[in-house]
Parts: structure tokens; sequence; C-alpha cells
């Protein structure tokens, strides 16, 4: 290798390359990761010095959605940028109503996974965001739909407020026991997983009979059924930060829907022992920040400082939200020849995940993406 053919770029520290290994250097050649002292070094090689992480991992965010629904193409962009220059370089979109097959093709922006649609019920669910089955026994083909347009998942919603119950309305699951256990087939048959928006007790025993692969939220996983959810492997991931709006959310709904608003108070109550108590029974927990709709993008450091508010080890959560949720995607972490997709840090954030919110530098593809340039 002559000089000219050398690496671009040289990290120096400790690199995390999961849960029982580090190293002390890494190289960038060509866009790939080399954690072997190349022979020749690159004339015009940059030197980074630091804590380095896997690229951070959003597995639940919704680039091309907004609190109406589906926002154009510049929107969507902003959104991605944001969730880059904060450390996030793969992306689960759990969910979203804009078509943004289109971020896969920039090199510029986060690597990205989509479930389609969000599927769902008429007036079972937030207005312009999911497609809505006006007959619940389309759910296995609207699920083949999806998984086939996907990109190995698909969204359903598992249960939401049921106005029709006038005071009495409160959350209630949206599929029957023997549908959703179809539609799940029916995604598993496509090799699609499927992932539920779950608030409420009563959903939890029919999402794990019919064996789904994932729940968004998990706020209603009873104690009792923590160690199946474990057991089957079923990952949670709990957006602290969507839930520490469930009083927001209590208060519009005060004096017309009053079970509800109690509902939501006491999910919101114990949201922080409710993580704990899944993190202490074995159960994956994934890092996600609901992103999109009524939630800012770019705020994953911010989540994880809620998990580790929740009382989960932060050296667990640092490996939720970089190697361990890539694994759970099917993306790699450091490894010789990856993609050159890290981030670097001044301090180590297993240590104090408040780090998490200013990155020495971003690095996607090989290319240091971020802080800018001023």
């Amino acid at each position: 290798m002559s000089a000219l053919e050398g690496p671009t770029l040289h990290v120096r520290g400790r690199v995390l390359v999961g849960d029982d290994r580090e190293v002390g250097d890494l190289w960038v050649k060509d866009g790939r990761v080399t954690l072997t002292r190349p022979s020749a070094q690159g004339t015009r090689m940059a030197e980074l010095e630091g804590w380095v992480l896997p690229g951070l991992v959003d597995v639940h965010c919704h680039i091309g959605l907004g609190a109406d629904g589906a926002v154009d193409a510049a929107t969507a962009q902003q959104q991605a940028v944001a969730d880059r220059d904060s450390g996030v370089l793969l992306v689960r979109d759990a969910g979203s109503p804009a078509d943004t097959r289109w971020v896969q093709a920039r090199t510029d922006l986060p690597r990205l996974v989509r479930a389609g649609r969000h599927l769902a019920r008429p007036k079972r669910y937030l207005r312009h965001y999911g497609l809505e089955l006006d007959d619940v026994a389309r759910l296995p083909e609207a699920v083949r739909h999806e998984a086939r347009a996907g990109d190995g998942w698909v969204k359903l919603v598992g249960d939401w407020i049921d106005r029709d119950l006038g005071a009495d309305g409160d959350l209630r699951p949206l599929w029957p026991d023997d549908v959703l256990a179809q539609a799940v087939a029916a995604a598993h048959a496509e090799a699609a997983r499927v992932t539920v928006h779950a608030f409420s007790e009563e959903v939890v025993p029919s999402l794990l009979a019919a064996g789904v692969d994932g729940i968004e939220h998990g706020t209603g996983i009873s104690p009792e059924l923590m160690a199946e959810v474990a057991e089957r492997g079923v990952a949670v991931t709990p957006t602290l930060l969507q839930v520490g709006r469930f009083e927001q959310i209590a208060q519009q709904a005060d004096g017309r829907y009053p079970r509800f608003a109690a509902r939501m108070r006491h999910l919101h109550a114990r949201r922080y022992e409710q993580a704990r108590a899944l993190h202490e029974a074995g159960v994956r927990i994934l890092v996600g920040t609901d992103a999109g709709g009524t939630i800012g993008h770019g705020r994953l450091a911010d989540e994880c400082a809620e998990l580790v508010a929740a009382g989960i080890p932060p050296a667990d959560v640092v490996a939720a939200a970089s190697w361990r949720g890539r694994e759970h995607l099917g993306f790699t972490s450091l490894v010789e020849g990856a993609s050159a997709d890290f981030v670097v840090y001044p301090a180590d954030p297993r240590l104090d995940v408040g780090v998490l919110r200013a990155p020495t530098a971003v690095v996607l593809r090989g290319q240091v993406v971020a802080p800018r340039p001023v």
C-alpha cells in the first residue's frame, strides 16, 4: 500500500466494539473500518481521539411524519439530518404515511429501515397517520402488503381509545385475537417481523399469543407477563419521552373521557418503575424516541437519559442505543471491513450518558458529517 492509498481517517482512544470488547485504534479506508494498523499512512489522513461507539440507533422513529400526517421531502430531510447530527446513523422507521425510500439512496443521511404505514382502524388512531382498515378481516392481507413494501418490519396499532364508548371511553384492543394471529403469521411468511403499538395491559396477552416480535411503549405489560416477554425474546421500546407526555394527554381528555384520563395518569406516574422492571426481568430493551408527530428529531440522548433516570444502568443503555440495537436490526458493529459508521465522544458515555448530547465527530460511511464547520 502506497501512502496515497492509505487510510483517510485514524481514530485512537477507546473504540467500543461490543459488550466485552474494545480496541485502541481504528482506521477508515474507502469508507470501511479496519482495526489492523495499515502498513502505510494516508498523506491526508485526519486524526480523531476519544471514546468511539458504533453509530447510534433510533428504533422507534418516524421520518416523513409530522403532527398532521405526512410531510414534504424537504421537511423529512431536515428530520433525517437532525437525527444524523445527533449521532443516530441507523433508524427503524416505525410507521410513516410518507414514501421515504428516497432516503435510502442518500449517502449523507442515516441508514433507514422502513416499516411501511401504521395499520389501524377508522377513528382508532391519529388521523392521517396510518392505513385505516374498515374491516378487521383485511388485516392479514394488509400486513402481507406492507411486509412486501417495507424492509422486513410491519407496524400495527394494537390499542387506542375507543371514543364511541363516550364517558367510558378508554384504551381497547383493535383486533380480534384470531385475526391478529393470522396477521402475524402472514408477516412471518414474508420474512418480516411485527412490532406493535401497545399502551394497555389488556392487549398484551393477545400480542404474545400471536407471536409478535416487538412491543412499542409497553406501558401496560404486567409484572406477571414480563418473564414471558423475556423468554419469547420480544423486544420492548419504552419510548419514555413519549410516555412523559401522558399527563398532557390526560389533561386534554379530562371531562370528556375520565376513564382514559385516569389510565394515562397512572401509566405516566409509574413510567420509570415500568421501564426498570422490564430491564430487571431480562426483557430486551431497545432505545427509540418516537420522533415525528409530537416529538422532535435528534433526541436519542434525551431518551437515553430518561432510561437511566428510570434506573437502567448507563452501560446497558449505551449498548442498547448502539451495538445491541444494530444487531437487533441485522447490522454489524465496528468489525473489520464494516461500513465506517461511528460516533466519537470526549468522554465515556457509559459513565455519563449526558456525554451523548455532544459528540466530537459523527462519521457516516467514512465521512465526517458533524459537527459541521462553522
